[in-house]
């Protein structure tokens, strides 16, 4: 792949195909974890990490994996990857991986991470694969932080655990209902200024 085919490859995923905003991928962490910003960069920076380890790894084995078995061997690849995070997280960052809970071992039935290894890692050279999982894994962690900072400020009244106000925070905005109503508003600003710039 040329340069900027790799640039390109790189930047899709935090713009264009941003797996949150552009291509509806992952909700359910995204919805269920991003009720404080560490919790959403905790997520993103473990899902970031099984994607490029899986990316690189399921796109090294591409052409020795007979096709009728390959998505249990994403499967079993993708959880080696889970398997690894969830136990340093449990060992350094204990209150984190409490937090995060389930979500963590989830990750090995993301869509986000088996559609990369289907979509992309399957068909491409191990750089271009390693770039495409960094920029999904970084379009993933700042979409989480985004809905995350919104939702923390505005019902928990702190910012990544430091408070901003003291007045009564809304707390229905660190509800589910919160997360769909600020994903909503979100995703309508995001199809507003893509009209204004089309």
């Amino acid at each position: 792949m040329k340069k900027h085919s790799l640039l390109k490859e790189f930047k899709k995923g935090i713009t264009v195909e941003n797996p949150t905003f552009g291509l509806v991928l992952g909700l359910c962490p995204t919805l269920a974890v991003s009720t404080s910003v560490v919790n959403a960069l905790g997520m993103g920076i473990a899902a970031t990490f099984v994607l490029i380890g899986s990316n690189c790894i399921i796109s090294l084995v591409r052409d020795i994996v007979p096709n009728n078995v390959r998505i249990p061997v994403y499967i079993v690849v993708i959880a080696t990857f889970v398997t690894m995070i969830d136990k340093f997280m449990a060992a350094f960052t204990p209150a984190l991986s409490a937090s995060l809970g389930i979500f963590i071992p989830l990750i090995v039935v993301n869509c986000i991470i088996l559609g990369r290894a289907e979509a992309f890692a399957n068909k491409n050279t191990v750089w271009a694969s390693f770039l495409d999982a960094i920029g999904m894994g970084l379009g993933f962690t700042l979409a989480l932080c985004i809905i995350a900072a919104f939702r923390e400020v505005l019902g928990d009244g702190k910012f990544a655990g430091f408070t901003v106000f003291r007045n009564d925070p809304a707390l229905f905005m660190i509800m589910a209902p919160g997360g769909f109503f600020v994903f909503g508003l979100l995703m309508a600003l995001k199809k507003h200024m893509a009209r204004k710039g089309a």
